[in-house]
């Protein structure tokens, strides 16, 4: 017992002396050796099983045990509470304290909010639709009947026979005219699907699309808007065409081609060597589209167009792949 005694406070010098000033380890340490439940304890404990002429002897040695004990263990804790003073001494509270990270508008964000200003200034107004549409009003509203060949180019995701992923704005056409006698002037910011994903292609973009209907709207009030856009986007100096199409729900159509922001009409790779980007697509909407919300034809006209804001974005910053959008990656994104 004696030499358990002496033993158990060479010990607690040993694992004091091997923990430094962490004031965790210390704590932990203490609780092993002078807890209730710790090892002096148990000595303690079995004092009573000790021959009485030793008892008195050995009751002394471990009351000495726990003194010293005490004390190295206070000791030690004094030296943890003036380095941690002397650490907090040495913090100087002139130096400038480091800056958050501040978040910044993703360019999608930065492309979508230009695109609706340049509209809003030419006097569109802003709405807003469902994503989860109803195939009428993504298809047969639109001159998209069931048998339609046209809507295979669609790729569309299907939630059920009758509703699914919107694959583009232009539903909101239907609905806005639906509500609203004219004239109107609207555009449509919003998310859209298609199966469709490669480095020109996602699951998942944005499109604006653009309506205007009254009467005496024609052809050359929508080249006077594109153009307005597309130079207020692109610069001035950027040359544009417009180029015959087919979309079921206008006619006639035309696609949008802009000179090549990369080579400037030079032709690239980017561009395929022709010196022309395909930015959006539009037309005067076609009279079958009118009789499913009751205008009259004969009395009012109106264009549409629909643009991708990805492909904007990927001209305006000269991005190549449109996967970038979507990587999350902070180098890419600390760009703008």
């Amino acid at each position: 017992m004696k030499e358990a005694v002496e033993n158990l406070a060479e010990t607690a010098s040993r694992v004091l002396s091997g923990l430094g000033e962490d004031p965790k380890a210390l704590d932990q340490a203490r609780v092993r050796f002078l807890g209730r439940k710790g090892e002096l304890a148990q000595l303690f404990k079995q004092l009573g099983k000790v021959p009485e002429e030793e008892r008195r002897e050995i009751g002394r040695l471990l009351n000495e045990a726990k003194s010293r004990l005490e004390e190295i263990f206070e000791q030690a804790a004094q030296r943890s509470r003036d380095l941690d003073a002397a650490r907090r001494e040495a913090i100087d509270v002139t130096v400038p304290g480091r800056l958050p990270l501040l978040g910044r508008l993703h360019p999608i964000t930065q492309t979508a909010l230009e695109v609706c200003r340049i509209f809003n200034w030419l006097g569109f107004e802003a709405v807003e639709g469902p994503e989860i549409e109803l195939d009428y009003y993504n298809f047969e509203a639109l001159n998209l009947p069931k048998d339609h060949p046209a809507r295979d180019m669609q790729d569309t995701f299907y939630i059920s026979e009758e509703v699914v992923l919107r694959t583009h704005t232009s539903p909101l056409q239907v609905r806005v005219m639906e509500k609203r006698k004219p004239p109107l002037r609207v555009i449509a910011f919003g998310r859209t699907y298609r199966r469709d994903s490669d480095v020109t292609h996602t699951p998942m973009f944005h499109q604006v699309e653009g309506l205007m209907v009254g009467q005496g709207v024609s052809l050359g009030d929508l080249k006077g808007i594109l153009s307005s856009f597309v130079h207020q986007m692109f610069g001035p100096d950027v040359a544009l065409r417009f180029r015959p199409s087919f979309f079921p729900f206008t006619e006639p159509s035309a696609e949008v081609d802009i000179e090549c922001v990369m080579c400037r009409g030079k032709g690239c790779r980017v561009c395929k060597g022709t010196g022309w980007l395909e930015i959006l697509g539009s037309g005067m909407v076609d009279p079958e589209v009118y009789k499913h919300v009751g205008y009259d034809p004969e009395e009012v006209t109106g264009f549409a167009f629909g643009l991708g804001i990805e492909r904007i974005a990927m001209l305006k910053f000269g991005i190549d792949d449109l996967r970038l959008f979507f990587e999350n990656d902070l180098r890419f994104l600390d760009q703008f």
